[in-house]
C-alpha cells in the first residue's frame, strides 16, 4: 500500500474533488475539525476531530450522495434513483433526492436498525426491506433498478461519491495544513478514497491510515488478494462490508499507508469517550479513527492527528447498552458474588459494608435455592455504583472486613 502513484492515474483527482466541492458547499454544512485537548492528554497525540455526524442526517453519506444527484440528467431525475444501504447512505440519498424533486427507492437489509429505517422512511424515500446481508440487498435493488430503469447511486464504488466525501480533506487541510496523519474508517472504501486523492495532492508529506473491524476486513483482505471471512455482530454496522469496491481499493492501494483491524472493546471505548469528553454521539463505525488510536497509542504519539467522526446514528437501545458496559470496565459498576450464611441479619451485614464506603446499590438478588451451595447457606448477587476504580476495590475490602468472601463478576 501507499506506492505513491500519482492521484491523476486513478478515476478521481484533486480537481474531481474541489468541483464536487464548488457543486455541494452552499447546500452543507461545513462541519467543525476541532481539538481535543482530553483526548490528546489521554492518548499523547495532537488529535483533531472532524465532527461529520453534525450533518443533517447526522453522517459524511450526504456529501457524495449530493454530489452525485447534482449531476444527474433531466430525464434521469425524472425516472429517480435507487440504492442499497444499511442506513447512512440510504438516509442521504432519501434526504437529498426528496430535496431536489427526484423520487427515490431505498433497498435496506432487514436487521437494519430501526432508527435508520424509520429516518430513512421520514426523508421521503420508499424504502424496502429485503435480504439479510448488504449484498442481498444490493442484488434486489440492481434488480428494481433494471426493471424501473432507475440510476443506482452506488454507497462507496461510483466516482461522484468517492469526490464528495473528499471534501472534507479539503475542509480540514484548509483548516489544519500542519497535520500529520489522517486517520479514516474504512467500509467500501468511499470516504478514504475521496479523502486520501485530495490529501495526498494537497500535502505529500501526510499519511493516510484506514480503520475497520476485526471481524469485516475485506479492504484489507482484497489487497492481499485475498477473499475476506466476514462475520459476527459489530457495533460499526456502518462499516460491516464484506466486499471492497472495486474502483475505491486502486485508490486505497496507491495512496494508503496502512489499514489497521480494531475489535469491538476499542470500539465501544471510543463511543463512550466521545459521549463523555466531547459530548457527541458517535455510532459505532464514527468512532472507529478514536478506536485506531486508543488500540495502538505509540504509533500516533507526538503526532499531528486528524480523525473523523463520520456519522452518529446509533440504535438509542445499543448506546446505553455501550455506556453501561463501559462503566463496569471502569469499575463504576461493579457485581459481586458472595456466598453467606441464609440468617437474619447476614445482607444487613454486607449492605451496610456497601453503605459505609459511600457506595450505591444497584440491584441485590438472594439466592436460597441453588443446589451448589449448602442447605443452610445462600449466594447474594450484589450490584453497586462507584466512583472510580479505586473506591469498588475500597468497597470490596470493606465487604472482606466484615466477614464475607465476595467474588467480582466478569463484564
Amino acid at each position: 500500500m501507499g506506492d505513491n502513484r500519482p492521484a491523476m492515474s486513478l478515476c478521481i483527482s484533486l480537481e474531481d474533488v474541489r468541483a464536487a466541492h464548488d457543486r455541494i458547499a452552499d447546500q452543507l454544512h461545513a462541519t467543525p475539525c476541532l481539538p481535543s485537548r482530553t483526548l490528546s492528554k489521554l492518548t499523547g497525540a495532537e488529535l483533531y476531530i472532524k465532527f461529520e455526524n453534525l450533518q443533517f442526517t447526522a453522517s459524511f453519506k450526504e456529501r457524495g450522495a449530493l454530489n452525485c444527484l447534482l449531476q444527474l440528467s433531466a430525464a434521469e431525475r425524472q425516472r429517480g434513483v435507487c440504492t442499497m444501504s444499511a442506513g447512512n447512505h440510504g438516509q442521504a440519498v432519501a434526504y437529498h433526492a426528496h430535496r431536489l424533486g427526484i423520487p427515490a427507492i431505498i433497498v435496506m437489509p432487514r436487521h437494519t436498525p430501526f432508527v435508520k429505517v424509520e429516518h430513512t422512511r421520514s426523508h421521503g424515500a420508499e424504502v424496502l426491506l429485503q435480504g439479510d446481508t448488504l449484498s442481498e440487498a444490493f442484488e434486489h435493488a440492481q434488480q428494481i433498478m433494471a426493471q424501473r430503469r432507475l440510476r443506482f447511486v452506488h454507497p462507496y464504488d461510483d466516482p461522484a461519491v468517492m469526490a464528495g466525501q473528499g471534501t472534507i480533506a479539503l475542509e480540514m487541510l484548509a483548516a489544519l495544513p500542519q497535520l500529520d496523519l489522517l486517520v479514516v474508517p474504512i467500509g467500501g472504501g468511499g470516504l478514504i478514497s475521496g479523502i486520501a486523492v485530495a490529501a495526498r495532492a494537497l500535502s505529500a508529506r501526510i499519511g493516510i491510515i484506514g480503520v475497520q473491524t476485526e471481524s469485516y476486513p475485506s479492504m484489507s483482505a482484497a489487497l492481499k488478494g485475498e477473499q475476506a471471512i466476514c462475520h459476527g455482530n459489530t457495533i460499526a454496522e456502518g462499516i460491516a462490508v464484506k466486499s471492497a469496491g472495486v474502483l475505491t481499493r486502486e485508490v486505497v492501494r496507491a495512496l494508503v499507508e496502512d489499514i489497521v483491524l480494531v475489535g469491538e472493546n476499542d470500539l465501544e471505548h471510543g463511543v463512550a469517550l466521545l459521549l463523555n469528553v466531547e459530548k457527541s454521539v458517535a455510532e459505532g463505525a464514527g468512532a472507529a479513527s478514536l478506536a485506531a488510536v486508543l488500540a495502538q497509542p505509540e504509533r500516533y504519539r507526538g503526532r499531528k492527528v486528524g480523525l473523523i467522526l463520520s456519522g452518529g446514528n446509533i440504535d438509542p437501545r445499543l448506546l446505553a447498552s455501550v455506556i453501561m458496559r463501559e462503566l463496569v470496565r471502569e469499575q463504576r459498576i461493579v457485581t459481586l458474588r458472595i456466598p453467606i450464611f441464609d440468617q437474619p441479619g447476614a445482607l444487613a451485614r454486607v449492605t451496610q459494608a456497601v453503605a459505609d464506603q459511600g457506595g450505591n446499590i444497584l440491584d441485590v438478588f438472594h439466592r436460597r435455592l441453588s443446589t451448589n451451595v449448602p442447605a443452610k447457606s445462600a449466594t447474594l448477587e450484589l450490584s453497586f455504583e462507584a466512583r472510580d476504580a479505586q473506591h469498588a476495590q475500597g468497597i470490596v475490602a470493606a465487604i472482606r472486613a466484615a466477614g464475607f468472601d465476595p467474588t467480582i463478576l466478569p463484564a
